[in-house]
């Protein structure tokens, strides 16, 4: 599949396109690299996302080919994006890719007509809050007991 053309952060070097079922294998065990307390996502998880119409999904490749990062939202029965993950590999990140991979969906679910985009996230993520309330996400609600470790989580969303 060919790549999208973007303006990638400077520190880094590749290329954004969309993931699909021939990148499952690759992207469940990039997966397992960025979320190591448990919350993994199931290999078949990931297999209905992405053969689900209503999933939007991108990736970053380094310019070695190797997936860097990846985020997966799904148009919800209701008509709100619902940002299910966004996951970069540990030796990728702070270099905006989470930003750019967001900023990306974001304009996919506007093209879709899709006005509101929610997402959850771990209390104790203080850097993912930060990036998310600096593209205007605001926390409106706090999910006691959300991750499968007992974690909190709070629930926030943005117009768009």
């Amino acid at each position: 599949m060919r790549a999208i053309n973007y303006n990638m952060p400077r520190a880094f070097r590749g290329a954004m396109r969309p993931l699909t079922l021939s990148d499952l294998d690759e992207l469940w065990h990039l997966d397992l690299r960025c979320f190591v307390d448990g919350e993994t996502y199931e290999r078949d998880t990931f297999r209905f996302l992405l053969s689900n119409p209503n999933t939007i999904s991108r990736q970053i490749r380094s310019i070695d080919d190797e997936m860097c990062a990846f985020g997966i939202t799904i148009i919800e029965s209701d008509g709100v994006g619902h940002i299910t993950t966004i996951g970069v590999a540990p030796e990728h990140r702070r270099r905006g890719l989470a930003r750019l991979l967001l900023h990306e969906i974001e304009k996919s679910l506007s093209a879709h007509h899709i006005s509101t985009v929610r997402l959850e996230v771990r209390v104790s993520n203080y850097p993912a809050q930060r990036l998310y309330e600096q593209l205007g996400y605001v926390v409106i609600q706090r999910l006691l007991g959300y991750y499968s470790n007992g974690d909190d989580g709070y629930m926030m969303v943005k117009p768009l």
